[in-house]
């Protein structure tokens, strides 16, 4: 599974964010997450636990922050949620033509101790 070379990733960037501001515990981070990554967050909460032994970052809170693929169509510039990857805007029926949303994978926030 690529959720924990990912899973490193987070730790790798809280670890260094951390260690720059001094922190004497990481409490919690938050992940912004897109429906269209297929990263699978309970993975993601399972490794964390083992790639942050023993450093602040163990039992840290992970918080994701679940973003909607959504959609602008470009007729009408409606923005849509899309629904089983149906493009189809559902004010004027033409096939959207651009994603605004859904691939974020980022670390929005920590908060230290």
């Amino acid at each position: 599974m690529h959720e924990l070379g990912v899973t490193e990733s987070i730790a790798g960037i809280v670890l260094r964010h951390a260690r720059m501001n001094g922190a004497k515990r990481v409490l919690k981070v938050n992940i912004k997450l897109g429906e269209l990554t297929g990263i699978v967050d309970h993975y993601v909460a399972f490794y964390w636990d083992m790639v942050t032994k023993d450093t602040v970052a163990e039992g840290a809170e992970l918080n994701f922050i679940k973003v909607p693929t959504m959609a602008r169509c470009a007729r009408c510039e409606e923005d849509f949620h899309i629904q089983e990857y149906d493009l189809t805007c559902p004010r004027c029926g033409e096939i959207a033509s651009d994603i605004v949303s859904g691939r974020e994978f980022l670390v929005e926030s920590i908060e230290i101790e």
